[in-house]
């Protein structure tokens, strides 16, 4: 008697409250999928660093459901420009040098090497150790994992990983980008996908509503969040809403066209300020209260309407004892009586619906 008990206990099927447990489990991890496109062309992060608007915008967007995707297209002109305020920034970082070397300026705490932890009372002795020895010393281990390969590239990679992310770390506190102010490996290190195209006119733009209308036809977001002001991409919009995508823009224009078409619009201010990511619950709220209103929406369909109210065959539903009894009910069919509510007004016929055709 005990091994079938045994087999009762193990094959105990699962209670109700269990089985809808597992299923808000699986709904709650299982959110809309949000694809991010930036068009750094029509707007960059000029007023903001890089890295830290990056890191918002995928903050903000990460309230919509899950990021799957993050790309950024740009021509070279894009990559190379340098921003007003990195500018000021480098002229008065140069003017301090100059003070430091002279003897004008001392810096109340000493320069620190992010690689070898030496301390420099000049900012210039520190940025010459660094190229002369941790610059070389870098390009040493890059040149040698080119031109190894297959399982040698692998361990050396491996080897060198460590030390060639604490160089990179070092390096952007360090040395000046040779080109623009490193909006390329800014982006890159939030997660971005950033691509460089031609240097032709809207180049970028028509890269990247090629790249969003693949993304649609292969159903890998459910959500389209676009970062520009441009104009140009309303009819992108236009199309995900006709696929029932949800379409947040991303802007500075207030009353621009591509806000007029989305679903949702915020500014960049809003962005980086963490405002858009505490209205993001309202927006989630009423787009869920209108996919239920759809399920429950009604439609009037005309020539369904018209078949259900004409006069057909009617069929009498008679008993088994008039089975029984050898009676047999034949169908009647009736023609075409017209609509129900259509009564002929002669004065021989009054009070009786139009005859039968």
């Amino acid at each position: 008697m005990m091994f079938p008990r045994l087999l009762q206990t193990i094959w105990r099927p699962k209670s109700l409250n269990t089985a809808l447990n597992s299923i808000k489990c699986f709904s709650s991890i299982n959110p809309k999928r949000v694809g991010v496109f930036w068009d750094l062309d029509n707007k960059p992060p000029a007023s903001f660093p890089p890295y830290d608007a990056a890191v918002k915008l995928r903050a903000a967007a990460s309230s919509f459901g899950f990021v799957k995707l993050m790309v950024a297209y740009a021509n070279r002109h894009a990559f190379s420009y340098v921003p007003l305020e990195v500018r000021e920034e480098r002229k008065e970082r140069k003017l301090l040098n100059q003070l430091e070397n002279k003897g004008l300026v001392r810096s109340p705490e000493p320069y620190f090497c992010g690689v070898c932890d030496r301390r420099f009372y000049t900012n210039e002795k520190l940025i010459n150790h660094f190229k002369q020895i941790h610059e070389t010393e870098n390009q040493k281990r890059m040149r040698q994992i080119e031109s190894s390969k297959g399982h040698q590239r692998v361990r050396l990679v491996a080897k060198y990983s460590m030390k060639i992310e604490k160089y990179k770390r070092a390096a952007r506190n360090v040395l000046t980008p040779k080109e623009g102010y490193g909006l390329a490996d800014e982006l890159k290190r939030a997660g971005f996908w950033v691509k460089m195209v031609s240097d032709k006119p809207e180049a970028a733009d028509r890269a990247l509503k090629e790249h969003i209308v693949d993304v649609m036809d292969k159903r890998q977001v459910e959500c389209v969040v676009l970062v520009s002001d441009d104009s140009g991409f309303a009819e992108i919009l236009w199309e995900a809403k006709e696929r029932c995508l949800r379409t947040v823009v991303i802007g500075d224009l207030n009353e621009g066209a591509l806000k007029r078409v989305a679903d949702v619009g915020y500014s960049w201010k809003e962005v980086v300020m963490g405002k858009a990511k505490k209205e993001v619950e309202k927006v989630v709220g009423k787009w869920k209260d209108r996919d239920v209103l759809k399920k429950l929406e009604w439609t009037y369909d005309p020539a369904l309407e018209k078949e259900k109210s004409s006069c057909g065959v009617w069929d009498y539903e008679f008993d088994d004892d008039e089975i029984e009894n050898g009676t047999e009910v034949e169908s009647v069919e009736i023609g075409d009586c017209g609509d129900w509510w259509e009564i002929d007004n002669d004065d021989d016929s009054v009070g009786s619906s139009r005859p039968c055709r």
